[in-house]
């Protein structure tokens, strides 16, 4: 059977939009083994292999900036109209030159989860394009211009190219709401290895507990980690943070664990509540001890659904920079895990799309 081709270009801000981006992928490949991608962005290729998108090439490219961060919960807001100011408007010679790209890989469709220079690159080479999103980054930027009015301008600016995707889908938790094509539910990476071999993997005993502290990929200074030995029967794992070793009862792991299977094997998540992470316990069910991002529009969405669909509790930054949580973690630990095995949006995204084509 000839091969599909299609251009997906996402942003690299954090690894959600990329582990989205990975689901529907998969997802198209599952249904189908003809959908070939060539991705743009500034993630590495490995994240996409490891999540099990084969038939692909990744190209090294700057598709958005997204927000520059201080760290996982704090945003550098003169840094990050610095990176827009360099960045926008798209240089025409850039827009040319990748239309050519697809036009020559003979793309079928662009989608694009978030990164607004794929709708930009579409246009330029007649190419159908889709928006996949929960918020976009004219919506988080209106936040901001009221502390600093230079922002504005890449408000409307990007207000005038998200308008121009000819397919608009909506994932949940929603930002804001729109008349859009398809609505779905949250987008997750699949399941893949049993529980039980995933925890005889990690060396948690059958009767023991996994907790995961998660802030998103970012590094973090988990300055806690010290009282985690006293917490019986209760282990620990820690994914990304270079220089963290491993010891009782506290597993440090690398930062391409492939989390779906971890949340799958543990008893809760306490870390950052970000799209990928929340639409990752979800499917697992786990209890999920998250904390919100006071100065990040999208944050209290997450939260409100977070409460709505999760067993939760919720920690104040404070109190997990401390290990204040750690006195209420039996309470997050009797919490149920919930057995509903929600519907995945990204296998109702792919077959919406390849009806399309």
């Amino acid at each position: 059977m000839e091969s599909t081709t299609l251009a997906y270009f996402v942003s690299p801000h954090g690894f959600g939009h990329a582990a989205r981006a990975s689901a529907v992928m998969t997802a198209f490949q599952r249904c189908c083994d003809r959908f070939r991608f060539e991705i743009f962005t500034k993630m590495p290729g490995w994240f996409y292999k490891d999540s099990g998108v084969k038939n692909f090439t990744c190209h090294d490219l700057v598709t958005d900036i997204g927000m520059v961060q201080k760290n996982a919960l704090k945003e550098d807001l003169p840094q990050t109209i610095a990176a827009l100011d360099d960045f926008f408007p798209f240089d025409p010679a850039l827009i040319g030159r990748l239309a050519g790209q697809l036009v020559e890989a003979n793309c079928r469709l662009v989608v694009c989860d978030i990164a607004p220079l794929g709708i930009a690159v579409a246009k330029a080479a007649s190419i159908p394009s889709v928006l996949i999103e929960n918020f976009t980054w004219d919506w988080i930027y209106e936040a901001y211009i009221t502390q600093n009015p230079k922002i504005e301008r890449h408000v409307t600016y990007l207000q005038g190219l998200f308008d121009r995707a000819d397919i608009h889908i909506q994932t949940e938790p929603i930002c804001r709401r729109a008349s859009v094509d398809l609505t779905v539910g949250p987008i997750s990476r699949v399941m893949r290895e049993p529980i039980d071999q995933m925890r005889q993997k990690l060396g948690v005993p059958e009767a023991a507990k996994l907790v995961v502290l998660s802030m998103g990929g970012t590094f973090w200074d988990y300055s806690f980690l010290e009282t985690l030995d006293l917490q019986e029967e209760v282990y620990f794992a820690v994914a990304g943070n270079q220089g963290l070793e491993s010891r009782t009862r506290l597993i440090a792991l690398p930062l391409d664990i492939y989390h779906p299977d971890l949340l799958n094997a543990a008893d809760a998540l306490i870390g950052k509540v970000g799209y990928s992470t929340l639409a990752e316990v979800y499917q697992a069910g786990i209890p999920f001890g998250y904390i919100g991002r006071s100065t990040f529009r999208e944050s209290p969405f997450l939260v409100d659904y977070v409460e709505a669909n999760i067993p939760c509790l919720h920690f104040e930054e404070a109190q997990f920079e401390d290990g204040r949580w750690l006195t209420h973690l039996p309470d997050l630990l009797a919490l149920p895990r919930s057995n509903s095995q929600p519907p995945n949006g990204a296998d109702e995204v792919a077959r919406f799309i390849s009806g399309l084509i």
